[in-house]
């Protein structure tokens, strides 16, 4: 079967950075329903149309193809009193939106020192160029309650 939408993929992986250092050793399979629903990088679903089980391919992503670009602007310091007193670096937490249909953005603890908090709202591979490097272990036609719900049920999927 090809892949196409409404159809789950299941890929082998890996992901590494423009210098060849390992991000994600891809120990688990890649299991998501192909066709726009958010489970994958959308250059990454355009590189895969069309083909089959057995296709290998490494895929290079800019960084507004993947995680975005570094945004400077994210990187703010709060006073700590704001925060709980058993942060740590490297903690996260999110900051709720301040509108409704919005989810939170996820902030790490990058430094605490002298009375302040450093937070940073970037995802941690922003900026970064990556390569995907994949091969195509399964295809198969999505189920009517996958298509609906927008991702995978069952093994490796999303369980109800």
């Amino acid at each position: 079967m090809q892949i196409d939408k409404h159809t789950i993929v299941t890929l082998a992986y890996s992901v590494v950075d423009s210098d060849g250092n390992l991000i994600d050793a891809g120990e688990h399979p890649l299991i998501y329903l192909h066709g726009g629903y958010g489970g994958i990088f959308e250059k990454i679903e355009e590189e895969l149309v069309g083909q089959v089980a057995g296709f290998q391919k490494d895929i290079r992503l800019q960084p507004e193809e993947a995680f975005g670009e570094y945004d400077a602007e994210l990187v703010m310091m709060e006073p700590r009193d704001l925060f709980p007193e058993d942060i740590e670096v490297g903690m996260q937490f999110e900051r709720a939106s301040s509108k409704e249909d919005e989810d939170g953005m996820l902030f790490t603890i990058t430094d605490i020192a002298e009375g302040k908090v450093v937070v940073d709202g970037n995802h941690p591979l922003a900026g970064m160029a990556l390569v995907f490097s994949c091969t195509v272990s399964d295809v198969r036609a999505a189920t009517p309650e996958e298509i609906e719900h927008g991702h995978v049920h069952g093994e490796g999927g999303h369980l109800h």
